[in-house]
């Protein structure tokens, strides 16, 4: 029995010596005879394996179920082919890479516990590299005795018996750190991709122990497939064991998925739809009705966010700045004009998209944060946000306006520079963000006020609405018209759904399935969302347009026309912000039909959008001329001409000690050319900012700080 035992295993390390002899295998073979110890990994591509005919199916199989054996298999005929020496076969790992078999986190079952998986999604946690026990030797405290090395595994440190082998004395035994051997060891913490996910589905987590080389090689936020050993280990509560056990993989090997929207499956069928699809003459009109059919109208905003479901291209440049493709959109609205289910909605359709609510999101929830828990055996660790996790995607942030002023400070960074820099307890660290950021906020008092300035009834900084490459009011005005449109269209809507519900129960003489497709029409989108999907996946994969001469010349010419509006006296109308927000809306529109080049039809489409925007939030009807600070600072040049005549007028009437009469001050600014309302204003909001101090009734005064 022994015999053929023998024989078996030393024809299974015969057929690895074959398979590494391949040419495929050659430069690995190589590298590591060449540089042990520094390298000391031997990587493996399973998918030559499987094409190495039956004996290969055979090893592959072998090495699904009996992953331990194999790589003692694969050491031997590396020792046998001279790569490497029987001493050094220990500090070798045979790491295996592109698994065809995946396995979904939350598939996993106790049958698959000591084989060997492949696990892919986010991580969401990471602990610092530390040197951990792997071999420990102890020494008698009596009689000096060294202890034979104890094999140390994952979790809880084993103990000699208080006992001298020698000496026979109960006596304590100190660990020599000198002759024992320690690893580099990480804890990671790997999550499911949100895009696998059904609506609702909380996803699941796995821990996975990392040691040796494959330490600090990744960042929370990295999308990653970990192949490795599942194991198993008993809960102890409170002392006591538990029947239950946790699972916990032991890494072989990480892969960082870096190509963008790998995970979209676009087959050859698929593709033939999609390019059958960009050539159609109506797409600019099917995408915008495709972008959530039950919300009526609204038009212009989904045609910007169609092109922000596309973005830009980013690009990096020789001097090592970027400049980001993403495009950023901001939507302002009255309440019950749909924007929250239109967020919803997006992000169902982006191929990486994660919603997250303003109201109830902290800075640390949205960007990152290092915490203290069981996970890192009570040290700290990094977590990643929501902006995090849409890396490559779309994070759709509704409530925008309900948010702390410190936690909407951290959209800053993420925003323009695309990364999130955290320095807390002692990690610091620079995570990638490269995500489109659809905002939702509601007006200042609940409703827009259409006398007032809309720059004062945004409760947000400027400095932040200055990063959005578009901002869209939507306001709810009567009009009847309309009103009729949208009362038929969500009746209609309703009335279909009733149906179908109904006829889930019992069945309805004279409802089919084509009449209620008939009636669903006009609420069914014109592409259908998981095409859609692949479609943007698709261009962003694929599509990296150009721009044509005559497109940079007339968004150029814009771009100048509307800077020309500016004179000494008349307000900066727009900034270069305005101008990258064209190119970067230009490389969208050329991407939804996958041409190769930005022609001037697209630059005509997006002028169109952006001078909508413009008109909405920049136009001051007092200078009858955009005035982009309303956007970018909040103050128009006219309330800050207003702000320094009220304040040079308080110094010139002001007395010895700066007091001077407020009807004397109103007065001389009536007689230089400003209303009363505005100057009343501009006083109280003066009084507010704490600028300037009313002493006495009918008297004030600049509040001047010493510094």
């Amino acid at each position: 029995m022994s015999d053929r035992q023998q024989t078996e295993v030393t024809d299974v390390v015969s057929d690895w010596e074959t398979f590494l002899k391949r040419q495929y295998n050659k430069r690995e073979r190589v590298e590591l005879a060449k540089e042990f110890p520094h390298k000391r990994s031997f990587y493996i591509d399973y998918r030559n394996l499987e094409a190495f005919g039956k004996r290969g199916l055979s090893l592959a199989d072998q090495l699904i179920a009996k992953p331990e054996k194999v790589m003692g298999d694969v050491k031997d005929a590396l020792v046998r082919l001279g790569v490497i020496e029987e001493k050094d076969r220990s500090s070798i790992h045979i790491r295996f890479t592109n698994l065809t078999r995946k396995t979904a986190i939350r598939d996993i079952r106790s049958n698959q516990i000591n084989t060997f998986v492949s696990v892919e999604g986010i991580l969401r946690k990471t602990t610092e590299v530390r040197p951990r026990v792997t071999s420990a030797v102890f020494k008698c405290l009596e009689c000096g005795q060294i202890t034979p090395p104890y094999p140390q595994k994952y979790g809880k440190f084993q103990e000699p018996f208080r006992l001298c082998a020698t000496c026979q004395k109960k006596t304590p035994l100190e660990l020599v750190p000198e002759k024992s051997d320690f690893v580099d060891a990480q804890k990671l913490r790997i999550q499911e991709s949100p895009e696998g996910l059904r609506g609702g589905e909380q996803p699941q987590t796995l821990d996975v122990d990392v040691t040796d080389d494959l330490t600090g090689d990744s960042a929370p936020g990295d999308r990653v497939i970990i192949n490795g050993i599942l194991r198993s280990f008993q809960r102890v509560n409170a002392g006591t064991k538990s029947t239950l056990f946790d699972i916990y993989l032991e890494c072989n090997a990480i892969e960082v998925a870096e190509k963008e929207f790998e995970e979209v499956n676009i087959s050859d069928e698929d593709e033939a739809a999609i390019l059958e699809l960009s050539r159609d003459p109506k797409i600019y009109s099917k995408i915008p009705r495709s972008i959530a059919p039950t919300i009526y109208g609204n038009d212009d905003v989904k045609e910007a966010i169609a092109l922000q479901l596309f973005g830009g291209i980013p690009k990096e440049m020789p001097d090592g700045s970027r400049l980001r493709g993403d495009i950023h959109v901001l939507l302002v609205g009255d309440p019950g004009i749909a924007k929250s289910q239109l967020l919803r909605y997006i992000v169902q359709l982006s191929p990486r998209g994660i919603y997250t609510s303003g109201k109830s999101s902290t800075s640390a929830g949205l960007t990152a944060t290092a915490v203290k828990d069981d996970f890192g055996d009570g040290r700290w660790t990094l977590e990643a946000g929501a902006l995090v996790l849409a890396d490559m995607g779309m994070a759709a942030v509704d409530e925008l306006d309900k948010m702390d002023k410190e936690d909407r400070s951290s959209l800053h960074e993420a925003m323009e520079q695309q990364s999130i820099s955290v320095a807390k307890a002692g990690i610091t660290a620079t995570l990638r963000s490269r995500c489109s950021l659809l905002g939702a906020a509601n007006p200042k008092m609940g409703r827009f006020d259409e006398y007032a300035p809309i720059a004062e009834q945004i409760n947000m900084p400027p400095s932040l609405l200055s990063r959005f490459d578009l901002i869209f009011i939507m306001t709810d005005k009567p009009d009847s018209a309309r009103d009729m449109a949208i009362a038929d269209h969500i009746l209609k809507a309703h009335s279909v759904g009733e149906l179908i519900e109904k006829r889930k129960r019992m069945p309805m003489e004279g409802v089919t399935d084509e009449y209620i497709q008939r009636e669903l029409k006009p609420v069914t989108p014109d592409i259908e969302p998981l095409l859609f999907r692949k479609y943007i996946a698709y261009a962003k994969r694929n599509c990296f347009p150009t721009i044509q001469p005559e497109a940079r010349e007339k968004l150029r010419d814009y771009y100048l026309s509307l800077r020309n509006l500016a004179d000494t006296n008349k307000p900066v109308p727009v900034t270069a912000r305005q101008l990258e927000a064209l190119v970067r809306l230009g490389e969208a529109s050329a991407r939804v039909r996958l041409s190769p080049t930005i022609e001037l039809e697209d630059a005509d489409r997006v002028i169109k959008i952006v001078d909508t925007c413009l008109r909405q939030v920049a136009y001051d009807a007092e200078s009858g001329s955009f005035d982009i600070d309303k956007w970018t600072t909040g103050v128009s040049k006219r309330q800050r001409d207003i702000i320094r005549t009220v304040k040079e007028i308080i110094r010139d009437v002001g007395g010895d000690d700066g007091s001077a009469n407020l009807e004397q001050v109103i007065e001389e600014m009536i007689r230089q050319g400003f209303t009363k309302d505005k100057v009343e204003g501009t006083l109280k909001m003066l009084k507010n900012q704490g600028e300037v101090i009313e002493p006495r009734p009918g008297i004030i005064r600049l509040f001047e700080r010493e510094f």
